[in-house]
């Protein structure tokens, strides 16, 4: 009589058991690929052999979709070319081409919609879309080791992004190779991402954050852009351990950023502003090195409460401009930065300089605002201003002082394999400029 519950009980156990995932091997022809992506459970694996298989695609079923060597999904310009419209899908070892150009509808070689929650694009190679990856509203997706090559089209501001981050709570792009196109990531009304260890070539930003918060800019590198790090509008960001090399126009920018920690970055190299900090407040920039520019920092549109120390401004034309009526303290508890147009000396062995260090002086002022005073530079009346600030510190009208300026620099060698690669890549900063951008009203 006993038995018969038992029998019963592993009935029913058995019956709830899950089924084994499957892997379904699909080779190209027509309608193969959709076919089997609607007939797939929850779980599932597709791997598509090599060949050539015609999207638009739609996933909504929690699957994973694996591409062997020389399988492509070729949207035929037709919207976004792979949808991820369910959570816990992973695409990976695809080429995806061939998207839409739609910016209304942001066509994409792959799109992540709201429901996309913890979607995986991984090692794929993404290139001839719109955009590369948009990741619409989908909170922790993981886009990683992809190369992405975005459209050349003849304004770069008619081409898409690399990555398109929008509402995307907790997403992470890393390790990424992204060029051509228009930015290399758009950050745009997000908070808690992460972008890390990408390469960034032959954009117009490398990664442009607007309204984004509480996110983290890491490893990353970009050359021969028009723009290296762009943050703006946005708050409570750490930018560390970046690399400028010969973007054009600035290696990092904060617009209207505040509360965040710049430090340990490298810009080097042709670019007309190493740092350009506007309307910025209560920001942190420390250890970071900035050589070989026009510019080293442009300091302006009211800028306060700003900590700037151990930086090194290394070979810069102009160190710093600044044009302000009150003195600016750039040290911190003792510490201030290296300045490689400083003589200096330092009787106590400190490591820090006997003087304070003042980047402008009074005819610096004057040039900034008065451009045709250039014509005056090298005359008897201009070399006696500025003999008559240097002996007579009362003179000066105010502007940047480091009153502990360090003795030496911290070792600023880039990385030898993205020192050869930018010698060898064809460089933005070089030419090809689009006269319809401005670093300041392109968003």
């Amino acid at each position: 009589m006993m038995r018969r519950p038992v029998a019963f009980l592993l009935a029913g156990l058995c019956l709830a058991a899950p089924v084994a995932a499957e892997r379904i091997e699909v080779r190209a022809g027509d309608g193969a690929l959709a076919s089997a992506v609607a007939d797939a459970a929850a779980g599932d694996e597709i791997v598509l052999s090599a060949g050539r298989y015609v999207g638009p695609l739609v996933i909504e079923t929690p699957l994973r979709l694996t591409g062997a060597e020389g399988a492509v999904i070729d949207g035929a310009g037709v919207d976004s070319v792979i949808t991820i419209d369910a959570a816990d899908v992973t695409v990976t070892g695809l080429t995806v081409t061939g998207s839409g150009r739609s910016h209304d509808t942001i066509d994409a070689g792959v799109k992540l919609t709201k429901k996309a929650t913890r979607a995986r694009v991984i090692d794929n190679d993404i290139r001839g879309n719109l955009v590369g990856v948009d990741i619409h509203g989908a909170r922790d997706a993981l886009v990683k080791g992809n190369r992405i090559e975005g459209l050349r089209l003849a304004r770069m501001n008619d081409r898409g992004n690399g990555v398109y981050v929008w509402n995307a709570p907790g997403s992470v792009v890393e390790d990424n190779e992204i060029r051509y196109g228009r930015d290399g990531i758009f950050s745009n009304t997000s908070r808690d991402n992460t972008y890390r260890g990408n390469l960034f070539r032959d954009l117009r930003f490398a990664i442009h954050y607007m309204y984004t918060n509480d996110s983290v800019v890491e490893g990353n590198v970009s050359i021969g852009n028009h723009l290296g790090f762009a943050m703006m509008y946005s708050d409570r960001i750490v930018a560390r351990e970046n690399i400028s090399i010969n973007d054009r126009d600035h290696g990092v920018m904060l617009n209207f950023t505040n509360q965040s920690d710049i430090f340990a970055n490298i810009v080097t190299g042709g670019t007309e502003k190493c740092v350009f900090v506007y309307n910025a407040h209560r920001n942190l920039l420390a250890e970071n090195i900035f050589e070989g520019c026009e510019i080293g920092v442009h300091f302006t549109a009211g800028s306060e409460r700003n900590t700037i120390t151990g930086n090194a401004f290394i070979g810069n034309r102009t160190q710093v401009k600044y044009v302000g009526s009150r003195d600016v303290e750039w040290s911190y508890e003792g510490r201030g930065n290296f300045w490689s147009d400083h003589v200096v000396f330092d009787l106590d062995g400190d490591a820090r300089a006997d003087s304070p260090y003042r980047p402008n002086d009074l005819m610096d002022h004057i040039l900034w605002s008065q451009p045709a005073a250039k014509l005056l530079l090298g005359t008897p009346a201009v070399q006696l201003v500025r003999w008559s600030q240097a002996q007579f510190p009362a003179t000066q009208i105010g502007g940047v002082v480091d009153s502990h300026p360090l003795t030496q620099a911290p070792v600023s060698d880039v990385p030898a394999p993205y020192e050869t690669l930018a010698q060898a890549a064809p460089l933005w900063a070089k030419g090809g400029r689009d006269d319809d951008f401005d670093p300041l009203a392109s968003h």
